[in-house]
């Protein structure tokens, strides 16, 4: 009650902190003090900031000017401190696009994701990379664009597969003029922009000029390409007025859970649609969980022109003017009641009812597997949080250990943790590398508050056991292990089980705990190779120009598309190295000495 004393009538934003620092919730009033005041009426609060409140040891004020800046702050809060009391989307991923480079003669197609600081055009967003790749693949048929890297392009001396397969036209190798290519890029251009009749006229009257000049061949290629876009636009033109580039939300909520369901449309055309699950938001209403959505789905995503909504959201008209501000645009905001616009949105909804039935049911086995779990491992707690450990390395070489965290929801992503191997002297040595990952491991829950296990899944025998029980004696950490191993035949099926105190035993092949585990224990493997095989590509395509002092990504560009590669760049001479523009003779000459004076 003492802070009441201070807090200001004004408008802001407040966090609830907790114990050893934790932001608990972040929320913004449009009275501070009033709003404040409503948090000691515990008796009125739901259960959830009931707890929340029992946890806040202090708050932290931040005035603002308006309420629409405090909405704005809020958000922005939420997004970086993710507080445990407040509505969070369980996977805010950014969206894929498409990109069309700008900056070089013969533009190519690429998969996009992150800060568009790239010069070109960008299409999407796509609601998943999938939806992505198989755009990318559709345009390389009928357009037949380059997607290499310009450093593989400058390289180039004959045409690659992409060629022979009738996906690009070659411009690395001058199989096509820079004007015909240009004319192919712009017509790509215009059906990333939704005018395909556009770029149906334009493939049939070039079908046509083949036939008269009897090309046959060529015709043919014309007309099956044309049939391929015809195909596809069926497939993704909708006939809605009114609809050209929106977002479609339907929001649904079943068993205390929430899931909010968007589709994306650009130019007419189905870009995707995805779910959102929200945490969180068991005892909140429909209204509050939409509102609380889309403050934080578009806080770093601009807003297509139109929105359509299954809800309400609470605050409406100030998220709206929140967003118009923090974006620079107007977006029309609508909640359909009828028409065809209704039966957008209603399909939205459809989709998301689909999606919670889904998880409801994932999560009710997975529940299931959990319980069996206890009994068949004899562990003392129903498992919340299971930590799965694997190693990777080739001969030593870029060794890493991983986690990968499981839970009755499934495995969660965003727990997965990377180790770079750096105490131990021999990298081929299994256990040790298995002892310096949980060392850190166990250290980072002591020193950052990380969440503790329920039980430790180790991929090998008996060595591994023996190695992970020593860790968690040495830092007083009482946590159940097991380590599974491959059979003699290293066969799926017949593996053998470690724990301490037992004999190692298998489970029958049928068993649903063992399908689980060795899911788990796959996932583990996926993720530890595929982990060290990204550190290894970046060791290999690691150029010998970056050793140079004073070569940024700029001039390396410059100096790969010149020369074609870095050998041919030690090769080159000093005059050589002058005449590239925007490569001074001073750059000149200290690339040369590198090379030559060594």
């Amino acid at each position: 009650m003492e802070v009441m004393k201070t807090l200001p009538t004004t408008c802001g934003v407040y966090r609830m902190i907790g114990h050893k620092e934790r932001v608990l919730y972040v929320g913004k009033a449009k009275n501070l003090k009033k709003r404040v005041f409503s948090y000691t009426q515990t008796d009125k609060l739901p259960h959830r900031l009931q707890r929340m409140v029992a946890e806040t040891i202090r708050m932290e004020v931040v005035t603002t000017h308006t309420e629409t800046e405090a909405l704005l702050l809020e958000s922005n809060l939420i997004k970086k401190l993710q507080p445990h009391y407040n509505i969070l989307l369980k996977d805010d991923k950014s969206f894929p696009f498409i990109l069309l480079t700008g900056d070089h003669p013969f533009p190519r197609l690429a998969k996009h994701r992150g800060p568009k600081n790239i010069k070109g055009d960008y299409y999407g967003p796509f609601a998943s990379v999938l939806a992505v790749d198989e755009t990318l693949l559709m345009l390389q048929r009928v357009f037949q664009i380059r997607n290499c890297r310009d450093t593989y392009f400058a390289a180039r001396t004959r045409p690659c597969l992409q060629y022979d397969i009738k996906r690009c036209t070659a411009p690395c190798v001058e199989k096509i003029r820079q004007s015909d290519y240009q004319e192919l890029v712009q017509q790509a251009k215009n059906f990333l922009c939704g005018k395909t009749d556009q770029v149906q006229q334009y493939l049939a009257h070039r079908m046509l000029q083949a036939s008269d000049k009897r090309e046959y061949e060529k015709a043919a290629g014309y007309r099956d390409r044309l049939r391929l876009l015809t195909h596809i636009q069926s497939k993704q033109r909708i006939n809605v007025r009114g609809v050209h580039d929106a977002d479609i939300m339907g929001l649904a909520q079943l068993g205390g859970q929430t899931c909010v369901q968007v589709f994306f449309f650009r130019y007419g055309s189905n870009f995707g649609t995805d779910s959102f699950f929200l945490k969180q938001s068991s005892e909140e209403t429909a209204e509050d969980s939409l509102a609380a959505f889309i403050k934080q789905f578009y806080q770093e995503r601009q807003p297509p022109p139109l929105v359509l909504l299954s809800h309400r959201p609470t605050e409406f008209s100030l998220i709206c003017q929140a967003l118009k501000s923090h974006h620079k645009q107007v977006t029309a905001w609508e909640i359909p009641k009828k028409g065809s616009k209704k039966e957008l949105v209603d399909h939205a909804i459809a989709n998301a009812k689909g999606s919670l039935e889904r998880q409801h049911s994932a999560s009710a086995s997975m529940a299931k597997i959990f319980k069996e779990l206890v009994e068949q491992f004899s562990l003392p707690t129903l498992p919340k949080r299971i930590e799965i450990y694997d190693n990777s390395h080739l001969q030593g070489q870029q060794a890493y250990g991983v986690m990968v965290v499981a839970t009755e929801q499934g495995l969660d992503k965003k727990a997965y943790r990377k180790f770079t191997i750096k105490h131990v002297v021999d990298k081929r040595d299994d256990t040790a590398m298995m002892k310096e990952v949980l060392r850190r491991r166990f250290l980072r829950s002591s020193q950052e508050d990380w969440t503790l296990p329920d039980l430790l899944l180790i991929d090998g025998g008996q060595g591994q056991l023996s190695s992970a029980l020593q860790v968690l004696q040495e830092m007083d950490f009482n946590i159940p292990v097991v380590a599974i191993a491959k059979g003699p035949d290293r066969n799926a099926g017949k593996e053998r089980f470690f724990m301490p105190g037992c004999e190692p035993f298998s489970l029958p092949g049928n068993n649903a705990i063992l399908h689980f585990l060795q899911r788990l224990r796959d996932e583990a493997h996926r993720f530890a190779i595929g982990t060290h095989r990204a550190k290894r590509s970046k060791n290999l395509v690691k150029s010998v120009l970056d050793e140079i002092p004073g070569i940024g990504s700029a001039r390396k560009k410059l100096l790969l598309q010149h020369f074609g590669s870095a050998k041919e760049v030690s090769r080159a001479g000093l005059a050589d190295l002058q005449t590239i523009p925007g490569i001074s003779q001073a750059v000149a000459l200290k690339i040369y000495q590198h090379f030559h004076e060594r």
